[in-house]
Formats: C-alpha cells, structure tokens, sequence
C-alpha cells in the first residue's frame, strides 16, 4: 500500500513537470522569424553604431536584433530567433528625406544584392519612417515590382513636428548649422545640411522664396502611405508627459516648447509645424516631446501590450481606421490617444533613464511581421 501511495505521487510529479515543460515554450519562446530580412532605418541625428553603442539598442547600446547565437554570449537579445535576418541602414544624419529617402534605397539595393533577398520590411524611427516612404517608391520603381513588404513606423512626424519650426524660427544660425553638421560629419560623413534637414519636419514650405518646395504637406503628396509601394504600413506611436520624460525632453517642455498635439483641424490651421492644431491644453499626454500624436499616424495604429513572463506583443486596431491619405486623417486619428505607448520619442531607441525594455519591444515587432508571412 505504501509502495503503491508512493508510486501514486511520483507520477502526479512527473505529469505535472511534463505539464510546465510542455508550457514554458509558449511563454518564453522566441520571436517568429521573418521570411524576409528587417531594414532599420534611423532618424535625425542617427547612426548605426558609434564604438559599439548602437543606436537600435538598448539602454547599454546592445542591438536589438542581435540573436544570442553564441557560446556563452551575454551582450544579445534572447527573445530573437538565431535565424533572423537583418540589416541596420545608416543615412546623413542631417538631410532632406529626399536626400536621405534616395540613400536608404541605394542601402537596400546594395543589400538585397548581397544577401539575395527579393523583399525586406522595414522598421522606422522618427525621420526614419519619412525616409522610408521614398525607398519604398524608388525600389518599387526600380525593381519592377514591390519590394516592402512591412513597414513599422515608430514615433514619426508625418505631417510635421511644432520643434522642427519653433527651431528654425528662433535657433536657426550659423553656431547651431555648424555643430549639427560637424557631428554629422564625424559620425557619417559630408554632406549634411541641418538646416535642410529641420525645413523638412515643418509641414508647410517653411521659406516660399528659397526656390525650393519643403515640408511634409508636399513630400507626402509625393511619397503617399501607398499600397503600390509598401503592402502594410504600420505605426507605433508615443506620448509621455510631466517628469517621465527623457530630461532633456522635459526641460525643452518646461522652459523652450511644449507641444500641444491632439486638436483636429485640416493643414496647419494655427502655423506651429504641424498639421492640425492643439487643443488648448498642451500639459496632457499628447506628444512625445519632439512629435505630436496628431502627427504619427500612418496605415493602422497598433497597440504594443507587455506581456510578464512572456514574449511582448504587438498588432493592429482597424477600428481606428488606416490613414492612406497622410495630410488628412479624419478627426478621431488625429486626436484620439487610444493604443498610444506612454514612453517619450527617444526611449523606443535606447536613450534612458527610463525602464523601457527595448529588447522584448523589437522582438514583438519582429514576431508581428513574421506572423504576417512577411
């Protein structure tokens, strides 16, 4: 009888360690792995990497694609699987998306040549996402075909950011030009131009009589959110307001700007940089510190929900609606703070203090795409 009770208790063990062996993949497994390679593509002021911190990374500057793929390797992201492919673009950090759109394509190019991949998806970073939507219209042209297949959009002023502006309105000189170039330099190369650069996060043309048409309004006429170009276009948009901000952030809130990024209104009614207009209460969380939400949206929103113990994942709210025409959503895309990450514009790239985990974030944009068949 004793034997027997025995028995009766060492096989209730074994089912149930079975049970939570049979468990623990579903809850701690790895993201997805794409069909086709994920391009980063960075925003102003970006790099791939400088001694080793990578500007998609983490807090520490580790990459967040980087698989743990190695004998006792520390420095990765355990939540990527080993057979991800991917391929961090590096443009002038300080340029006209037509200039740094045109660059990122070539990037590509040259990549898929090398690798010999037919299609990539892209995940973007504020001036990033601009650029991307002119690579995705030269490769398409180029190609013959449609070479994007995904593309993520993370904290982007589409239809403009009010700091670009209230920039070029009151710090545009030659101390300023000279140092956003020189760090360009020293982290890409020549050929930047800051002041390009910052005309084309204002939504309308900001100088009429310069001889050449800037700003978002016309750029978007150009490169549209498109189906003929990307076949899912995505974003993750971000707000953060009070002392949550990154410092710098909140003192540029405090004492130089603060954005009021949740009014409706068609174009720029109130000529700040942006399209749309505020509300009236810019102390809310209605902005990122650099773009208003009535500024992110292209194609769907998407939620982003972390998950403990367990891989994070993100996916789409068509309820909201898909913005296919990017200089006029209706009233509900522009103001609504539905599905809106509560983290600042420069925490979603590694930049803290904050307790962001950059690494599950990722790995849930990779596992969405991978879903998708992308």
């Amino acid at each position: 009888m004793k034997n027997e009770s025995t028995l009766i208790r060492v096989s209730a063990a074994v089912m149930l360690l079975a049970g939570l062996a049979s468990a623990m993949p579903a809850m701690a497994r790895d993201a997805n792995r794409t069909k086709y390679p994920v391009v980063f593509a960075h925003g102003m002021a970006g790099f791939d990497d400088i001694l080793g911190y990578d500007y998609w990374g983490d807090d520490y500057g580790t990459f967040v694609l980087d698989p743990c793929d190695k004998f006792l390797e520390v420095n990765c992201n355990g939540d990527i699987n080993d057979g991800q492919r991917s391929y961090v673009s590096s443009v002038t950090p300080f340029q006209s998306s037509e200039v740094r759109g045109y660059q990122l394509a070539n990037n590509i190019e040259s990549y898929m040549a090398t690798s010999g991949a037919s299609h990539v998806n892209i995940i973007s970073h504020s001036q990033g996402g601009i650029d991307a939507r002119k690579a995705a219209r030269l490769l398409r042209e180029r190609k013959g075909y449609r070479v994007v297949q995904t593309h993520v959009s993370v904290s982007a002023p589409h239809r403009g950011s009010p700091v670009a502006k209230y920039i070029l309105d009151h710090y545009a000189n030659s101390i300023t030009e000279t140092l956003a170039n020189y760090y360009g330099s020293v982290v890409y190369g020549s050929g930047n131009d800051a002041i390009a650069g910052a005309k084309q996060l204002v939504y309308n043309d900001y100088d009429p009589n310069d001889g050449v048409i800037t700003g978002m309004k016309a750029f978007n006429q150009k490169y549209p959110s498109s189906t003929s170009y990307v076949a899912n276009s995505v974003s993750l948009m971000t707000a953060q307001s009070g002392s949550s901000l990154n410092p710098a952030l909140w003192l540029a809130s405090e004492f130089i700007y603060n954005i009021d990024g949740d009014g409706y209104c068609v174009d720029d009614c109130n000529n700040d940089g942006a399209a749309g207009q505020g509300d009236g209460n810019p102390y809310e969380r209605d902005d990122d510190g650099l773009v208003g939400i009535n500024s992110q949206q292209q194609g769907y929103r998407m939620q982003y929900y972390e998950c403990w113990g367990c891989l994070d994942y993100v996916w789409e709210r068509p309820e909201l609606g898909y913005v296919s025409d990017i200089n006029h959503p209706n009233r509900t895309q522009m103001t609504s703070s539905n599905y809106v990450i509560n983290q600042d514009h420069l925490d979603v790239v590694g930049v803290g203090p904050d307790t962001f985990d950059e690494m599950e974030f990722y790995a849930a944009i990779t596992d969405y795409i991978a879903d998708r068949g992308d």
